[in-house]
């Protein structure tokens, strides 16, 4: 699973491609293996629009021009303000492009969110994603987040016929268990998880392998951690390498499994580029043991 590679110079964030990271499956979609997030386009706390709207709007055609096939993107996000950026950036969009949205968790204030992954608020939620994204089909549409309130089955089964409709090209899901996992492709198939992932946060690795083990693609978010010791280690091997402590934790999470769709996000054209060089970044061995075995430390501690 994880071979051995060997340490090449970083490319400069001029010359990267997104492409230099391979690439993952979607079903019968094909992306790069680095794509794009694109929660922080929006406000302060995923709120309203963005302090600086000409800055998003290049930070998202940068990304393509750099070989970014693949956006990540929710109706929560603003909530709309993502989805409407993107649309405005890049409509009519390159063909191999595949932009990936969520819905079952709304935004009611910043940094504020609420579930509802009801059947109807569901098929409200594709038909204004297809609305705002100007779209006839969405490529990847992806639950948010399981409803406690609501049947994951009914949820799930929505996601299913709306796909039958033709509204819906692929369903994924976001912030799950094995368990939700398997009861999902009992209803539909599944080509992606999105959870909480890093060197130093691998809660989920058992789901990521099963993941592996099937041909599904994995999105991991929060890909720096959020503990200090770990910040500290990235630092240590970025110095050695050249590259930057996020470019250093991409480059562990694109060796860590081939389905590993790592989807950064700015609202800087000039992170995008930094971001995108991550792809080039081959981690001499040591260093991805180092990282590998890295264990956070107790709560308390942190």
């Amino acid at each position: 699973m994880n071979q051995p590679v060997t340490s090449a110079p970083l490319a400069s964030a001029i010359t990267s491609s997104a492409a230099a990271a391979g690439t993952v499956n979607l079903g019968d979609l094909t992306v790069h293996r680095l794509g794009y997030g694109a929660m922080r386009i929006t406000g302060k706390g995923i709120w309203g629009p963005p302090a600086n709207h000409d800055a998003a709007i290049r930070t998202l055609r940068r990304a393509v021009e750099l070989g970014v096939n693949f956006m990540d993107t929710a109706d929560s996000y603003g909530p709309n303000v993502s989805e409407e950026l993107i649309a405005e950036a890049l409509h009519p969009y390159p063909k191999d492009l595949v932009i990936a949205t969520k819905g079952g968790w709304e935004r009611v204030g910043p940094a504020q969110w609420i579930h509802n992954a009801s059947p109807r608020h569901l098929e409200e939620a594709v038909h204004g994603s297809l609305r705002r994204l100007r779209l006839d089909r969405i490529d990847v549409y992806q639950l948010h987040v399981p409803d406690p309130a609501v049947s994951f089955d009914a949820s799930m089964q929505t996601l299913a016929r709306l796909q039958q409709q033709g509204k819906i090209r692929h369903v994924a899901l976001s912030n799950v268990t094995l368990e939700h996992l398997e009861r999902a492709r009992k209803i539909t198939p599944i080509v992606s998880v999105q959870n909480r992932y890093s060197f130093a946060d691998r809660e989920w690795d058992y789901l990521l392998n099963h993941c592996e083990n099937n041909g599904i693609a994995f999105i991991p978010w929060a890909p720096l951690g959020q503990v200090r010791a770990a910040h500290d280690l990235l630092e240590k091997i970025a110095g050695e390498v050249h590259a930057t402590p996020l470019q250093v934790a991409l480059a562990w999470l694109l060796r860590r499994s081939p389905v590993m769709l790592p989807i950064p996000g700015t609202s800087s054209p000039q992170h995008v580029e930094e971001n995108v060089a991550a792809a080039s970044l081959r981690l001499p061995d040591e260093a991805f043991r180092q990282l590998l075995a890295f264990e956070a430390p107790p709560a308390s501690l942190r």
